[in-house]
């Protein structure tokens, strides 16, 4: 990865660097092109393969495979949603079948870790969302009733019961859910690239610049060659806009995170040496934080509209103290200075907190726009989208076809003004939560 202001993927920075980059160095065919190399692309090179053998497969990325926001999220595969996107969950309806596809994802991802005996930190242990603000109760209360009758398995907790489990003080009010998988995404991602079948072509630091109709082909230009394939698919999540893909339909959010070095056994001890958990905040803008399964505290506690790489140096310096201030919050009694790494990513959105997923002309496919939870339907929707592109239909796509579509946003810069009030208006709202 090659981004600006950017001192390594806590999760990345684990795992031993990858040998075998090879990068386009000619003009090819192919019977699919899938554009991206993330938990989708990855998922439906793969199950292309699967289907049929006999076909050549060429996938590519703008950068490492694995190692955009596949390997730069905060690792949790979830079951269900308190804030989905910038929507609030009061149509029940709906939220079946959002919930519906989230479990859907993560039978996707486990089959794929059973199939494969991928040791990528699985930890079935659930998770919390919490707050700070008594006056919260209130909407933690709607979402148990929510929950409870869905049949998910859910506990209200409060601070002395949040404090046992968490090691923290910090939170007044929360509600714990056992459905939900945390999991080192970085060794996810890598192992979807190690285990690519050997018909399928894996070109990195290889970017698409544009791409054609010609006859029945699709004619894609890169820097130096060309490929030109009966079809292709666009897995590139938040970069679907700058390929001119549902361009009215998604929009990217960078988000940055930091990662401590390991406690030391005095450190953990000193929290309470608690087990690994996975908290979610109730206010959009609140902290996501997690510790890790090597006892590392992980934070994110900004969203913005900038593009990552057109961040200041004193400003990424300035999201990094605030992770600082986050972890300090909640843990006085640890010492200064313990983040190791400190890393941004993009997450797409869209207005409605809905999927992309269709056929948006003949041979032209494209899946994205998970809106926070794509390692479970990043990798769902990779899978489909190749039965798609094959021509086959499946129970899965039935499903997914039943969500509401994303809905139609305005252009720029009309929409980045949107956002950037938004992002505003709910970052004051969670002042105290970040």
């Amino acid at each position: 990865m090659n981004i600006i202001n950017d001192n390594g993927c806590g999760w990345l920075n684990q795992l031993q660097k990858r040998t075998n980059i090879k990068i386009l160095n000619q003009d090819l065919k192919s019977d699919y092109l899938v554009v991206g190399a993330g938990y989708t692309g990855l998922s439906a090179a793969r199950k292309l393969s699967e289907i049929d053998k006999s076909k050549k497969i060429i996938i590519v990325d703008a950068q490492l495979a694995g190692e955009g926001g596949s390997s730069r999220n905060s690792g949790y595969l979830v079951d269900t949603t308190l804030n989905d996107g910038f929507t609030s969950n009061k149509d029940i309806k709906d939220y079946k079948k959002k919930v519906k596809i989230y479990d859907l994802g993560i039978e996707a991802v486990k089959r794929y870790v059973k199939e494969y005996q991928v040791d990528c930190d699985w930890n079935d242990s659930g998770k919390y969302f919490a707050s700070s603000k008594k006056e919260d109760e209130n909407k933690v209360k709607l979402f148990s009733n929510l929950l409870t009758s869905l049949n998910f398995k859910n506990k209200i907790l409060f601070k002395d019961g949040l404090s046992s489990r968490l090691g923290t003080s910090f939170y007044n009010i929360g509600i714990y859910t056992n459905g939900g998988i945390l999991l080192n995404p970085a060794k996810l991602a890598k192992s979807m690239v190690a285990t690519l079948s050997e018909n399928i072509e894996l070109y990195e630091n290889t970017q698409l610049l544009k791409w054609k109709k010609i006859n029945d082909k699709i004619e894609c230009q890169f820097s130096k060659n060309k490929i030109i394939t009966n079809k292709i698919i666009f897995c590139t999540n938040g970069f679907l806009r700058s390929l001119n893909i549902k361009k009215n339909y998604s929009f990217p959010i960078t988000l940055t995170a930091s990662m401590t070095r390991p406690l030391s056994d005095e450190e953990f001890k000193s929290i309470g040496s608690p087990k690994e958990w996975g908290v979610l905040p109730i206010r959009p803008m609140g902290a996501t934080i997690r510790l890790t399964k090597d006892k590392r505290i992980l934070i994110r506690n900004t969203a913005e509209v900038r593009n990552v790489n057109s961040m200041k140096d004193h400003d990424f310096k300035e999201r990094v103290n605030l992770h600082s201030s986050g972890i300090k919050k909640r843990f006085p009694n640890l010492p200064d200075n313990l983040i190791e790494n400190s890393w941004s990513g993009i997450v797409c959105r869209s207005g409605n907190g809905s999927q992309i997923f269709e056929k948006i002309e003949k041979n032209v496919y494209a899946a994205g726009c998970y809106n926070g939870s794509g390692i479970g339907v990043g990798t769902l929707f990779g899978e489909q989208v190749a039965f798609m592109a094959s021509n086959q239909q499946s129970e899965e796509i039935s499903v997914i076809e039943e969500r509401k579509k994303p809905n139609w946003l305005p252009p720029q810069p009309f929409l980045n003004l949107g956002i950037y009030s938004r992002l505003a208006y709910e970052r004051f709202k969670a002042r105290t939560e970040t």
